[in-house]
């Protein structure tokens, strides 16, 4: 593994010409602006774009993403010029420039001459051209013909001033995360004999003991392809592993292609921290960048503010708390949900202020002109189809006028929450295999539902990936932490027994890093911390409920759950159901800290029914005034000097803060001190670092 990547921010064009790292020429901003496509437009158009990109505020664009076959016309010919415009365009209107690999889809000429460089599925069909991202992570071919660009682009555009970053590819694993092909099988294997050195081994690993599926050397060895029944689980989950780590090589295959040719620029990628978007672990991919980048689409969802919330959280999570750069989100409808609603001004507004909350230091869209033909033509952009004389365009030039007003802004970082809620990618993946209790569990939705529920009560809380340091968190919710390797098994006994409060949910603690389960009873793991025990799980049918005696429903799961340890405590009991008369929600004392248990699912409505309990425990409380509380997120920013408080309102209606202390950078006081927050609107106060 290599050594993580110290933090650089972009390289700003400076007032002389020059470039520099940070907020450069000495003035702090914050980024804005869009995927920029001059290539699907005449060039007539090129500089009315520039004069309204000014008029809109933007100050970066990402250039090329989907540029190959325009760069490169044939394997022999290359086409810069057009490029060098458009980036001389930039520089002279003050807009830096993200410039993108442009390896994210290949041109026909490479794919005509070498199909063999396309995906291949679990049935074994080829993924053909005609979208984008068809070539496989681990094909040779492809990696010859893409680090032949990269170096081309990076020679090119070295000393370009315009350049402020390079964007390795795009959204890297969006459509080609899965490829069987034999490319995918050889580097399989390979990838199996690092990690288990003997084929003994790995038979220990995988249980092939069972179904006769014992291996005499990593040559029999192949993707989870379709098959008869169901495939080896950890087989599937090792590929899953392996799958988001060959995306990481290819990453980092690019990246020392740009550092040994361009190193004083920094390099990032769009990583896609958003809905269900599992298949690579991006905590373990933050340390090959320079900066975290996202992007993130509000989804069709109940409670989309909060997915929108939890992305946005995590994604600086990722990132170390350190600030983060918005690569995409959109102004309005996007293309491809089965039904694409529009955004309001505010909502647009909403939306990219919530992301600035948890650190986002560039607030970019796909894309800045709305595109006229192909695939992604209804998918909104800054200029719409309407033109400039749009509602729409003036809430963009709305929004780049109050992303200057809070420059100030930028820079800093995150202030620690009370609460973390841990995010693991080998439990997310593990969780939902085949071959479990309920193949309806679904991982992301129960961390979201506790995510909301601490929304709902006015409580700060963290994202943060299940590695990361815990200290100073007074209360950790780790839901459905299936999979416990034995450095995260103790990492978290020592946690509490060092004075911290747990939560853990139903469904974790049952397997080791190898998805052996841990034999003696559940929750394994965590067994004798948490002081109770499950002989077998009860999951509920689509139609089945069980109820607490809270009042909360739960749904998907329940437990017999029989006490341990005469000190734990009961929180809540079953009322109804198979498991009726036994604890639902368990709290057992450990020195200073405490384990928590919640035995089934009991969805936001159903967690306010026991948070409470959970968070006085921890000595937890709101930092709202009581009045907003759940109507308002609070979410804070510091740079060690100042603090940044941003108040967003959550409802449709419009809030009203009580007298809050600091000086008010967006939004109006009133004469009683009062902050008025209109429907989806947010306020943002600069205070003292305590």
């Amino acid at each position: 593994m290599t050594s993580p990547v110290q933090h650089r921010w972009l390289r700003w064009p400076a007032t002389d010409g020059t470039s520099s790292s940070g907020t450069g020429g000495g003035r702090a901003r914050i980024a804005y602006g869009a995927d920029y496509n001059p290539e699907q437009w005449p060039r007539e158009v090129w500089a009315d774009d520039a004069r309204l990109m000014r008029e809109a505020g933007v100050n970066i664009v990402t250039l090329a993403v989907f540029s190959w076959a325009k760069l490169q016309p044939t394997a022999d010919t290359w086409d810069f010029a057009w490029l060098d415009e458009v980036m001389d365009l930039m520089h002279a209107n003050g807009i830096a420039v993200d410039l993108a690999t442009a390896t994210a889809s290949p041109p026909p000429w490479l794919t005509t001459a070498h199909p063999e460089i396309l995906p291949v599925n679990e049935r074994g069909e080829t993924l053909w051209p005609g979208a984008r991202q068809h070539w496989r992570p681990t094909s040779p071919v492809f990696r010859e013909h893409a680090l032949r660009l990269v170096e081309a682009m990076a020679a090119r555009y070295a000393d370009h001033p315009a350049l402020a970053a390079w964007h390795v590819s795009n959204e890297l694993g969006c459509h080609n995360v899965y490829d069987y092909s034999d490319d995918a099988a050889a580097a399989f294997r390979a990838w199996l004999r690092d990690r288990y050195k003997t084929s003994d081994a790995l038979n220990d690993a995988w249980g092939t003991s069972f179904w006769s599926q014992w291996y005499g050397s990593f040559d029999e060895v192949l993707p989870p392809r379709l098959a008869a029944s169901y495939p080896n689980p950890t087989q599937q989950l090792d590929f899953k592993r392996f799958s988001s780590d060959a995306l990481r090589d290819y990453l980092r295959a690019e990246a020392d292609v740009l550092r040994r040719i361009t190193p004083d620029v920094p390099v990032t990628t769009n990583f896609m921290l958003m809905g269900d978007m599992s298949g690579m672990n991006y905590a373990d991919w933050a340390a090959e960048l320079d900066f975290v980048a996202n992007d993130h689409y509000r989804q069709a969802v109940p409670r989309s503010d909060d997915e929108l919330s939890l992305s946005a959280n995590l994604t600086s999570g990722v990132a170390g708390g350190r600030p983060w750069y918005l690569m995409e989100h959109a102004t309005s409808a996007v293309n491809w949900q089965r039904i694409n609603a529009v955004k309001s001004t505010a909502l647009l507004r909403h939306d990219a202020l919530t992301h600035l909350a948890h650190g986002a230091d560039a607030v970019c869209f796909f894309q800045w002109r709305q595109s006229a033909s192909g695939a992604e033509k209804f998918h909104s952009g800054m200029v719409p189809h309407a033109g400039p004389d749009s509602e729409l365009f003036r809430g963009v030039v709305g929004l780049g006028r109050t992303l200057q007003d809070l420059a100030p802004v930028a820079g800093s970082g995150r202030l620690q929450s009370p609460v973390a809620v841990l995010v693991d990618w080998d439990s997310w993946w593990a969780s939902e295999l085949d071959s479990h209790p309920s193949n309806v569990l679904r991982y992301r939705q129960e961390a979201l539902d506790w995510y909301g529920a601490l929304l709902d009560a006015g409580v700060r809380a963290d994202a943060v990936p299940v590695g990361s340091d815990l200290s100073g968190y007074r209360l950790v919710v780790a839901p459905v932490l299936y999979l416990v390797p034995e450095e995260t098994r103790v990492r978290l006994h020592d946690y509490v027994e060092g004075g911290g409060h747990l939560v853990l949910t139903y469904f974790s603690g049952i397997a080791d890093a190898d998805d052996r389960v841990y034999l003696g009873g559940y929750p394994g793991a965590f067994r004798d911390l948490l002081g109770v025990r499950v002989e077998e799980f009860v999951p509920l049918l689509d139609d089945e409920t069980v109820t607490l005696s809270t009042g909360a429903t739960g749904t998907l799961w329940s437990e017999p759950v029989r006490l341990t340890d005469p000190a734990t405590e009961v929180l809540a009991s079953y009322l109804d159901g198979s498991v009726a008369g036994g604890p639902a929600v368990t709290r057992r004392v450990v020195g200073e800290g405490s384990a928590s248990y919640v035995s089934t699912r009991l969805g936001v409505d159903g967690l306010a029914t026991v948070l409470p309990a959970l968070l006085a425990g921890a000595g937890v409380t709101s930092e709202l005034p009581e009045p907003v509380r759940g109507a308002v997120e609070h979410v804070v920013r510091t740079n060690g000097t100042d603090d940044f408080v941003f108040y967003v309102n959550r409802t449709a209606g419009q809030i009203t803060l009580p007298d809050v202390t600091g000086e008010l950078l967006l939004g109006e006081r009133a004469d009683d001190g009062t902050v008025t927050l209109e429907a989806h609107g947010v306020a943002v106060l600069r205070t003292p670092h305590p």
